[in-house]
């Protein structure tokens, strides 16, 4: 799970960290009802916290606990540095949820690596204000990450559609590229029902296998 400070972003009610621990419960609980093993990487551009896969509620959480409560020590993004680590640590074939908004570049060849000897499965955690952004006048944006500003004139129509067309090709070249990979990727908006998400991409996968 990245917790890097761009995931403390959020339009609705949530951001996207918190997004990402419900669906990490939702997994979780569902596995150990399974009587299978579940673990725990908390990353940003550091591996921050491991817990090795383990059965049991009282397991499970554990590291729904940690997860709400965990303060990241640092606030950019090294998917690569997190896979690198997981590869050392899981000897055994896996279905691993890597939960992310893969802000973050040079990650492909650890990912395919990851995917060649686990059940990859991404999901790709976006924000509605990464994509539509509201006529407010003239905006100061802060990157979260880098701690760059910038300016953005929010009440130009054209500026707002150019940056929403920009971030939804984006979010389209992400998916298509992992799925030619054979990688399968889950697009997550917070505030929208990811449950119906989960539920149509896992009976997906059922027909599939």
């Amino acid at each position: 799970v990245d917790l890097s400070a761009s995931g403390s972003i959020g339009a609705v009610e949530k951001t996207k960290n918190e997004v990402a621990t419900e669906i990490c419960a939702l997994l979780a609980f569902s596995a150990i009802k399974n009587n299978d093993k579940v673990g725990l990487i908390i990353f940003t551009d550091h591996v921050e916290k491991f817990i090795p896969p383990r059965k049991g509620t009282s397991h499970v959480m554990r590291m729904v606990r940690d997860l709400l409560v965990y303060k990241p020590k640092n606030k950019g993004t090294n998917i690569a540095n997190a896979l690198d680590y997981l590869g050392r640590v899981l000897a055994k074939r896996a279905i691993v949820f890597l939960m992310s908004d893969f802000q973050d570049n040079n990650y492909e060849k650890p990912l395919r690596a990851v995917s060649y000897r686990h059940d990859l499965v991404l999901f790709r955690l976006r924000s509605r204000l990464e994509y539509s952004i509201p006529n407010v006048g003239l905006l100061e944006l802060l990157d979260s990450e880098t701690g760059q500003r910038a300016l953005f004139d929010t009440s130009s129509k054209r500026s707002l559609d150019e940056f929403s067309d920009l971030m939804n090709k984006q979010n389209r070249d992400f998916i298509t590229s992992m799925r030619a990979k054979g990688i399968d990727c889950i697009d997550i908006v917070e505030g929208d029902d990811y449950v119906k998400s989960l539920i149509g991409f896992f009976h997906k996968r059922e027909k599939r296998s």
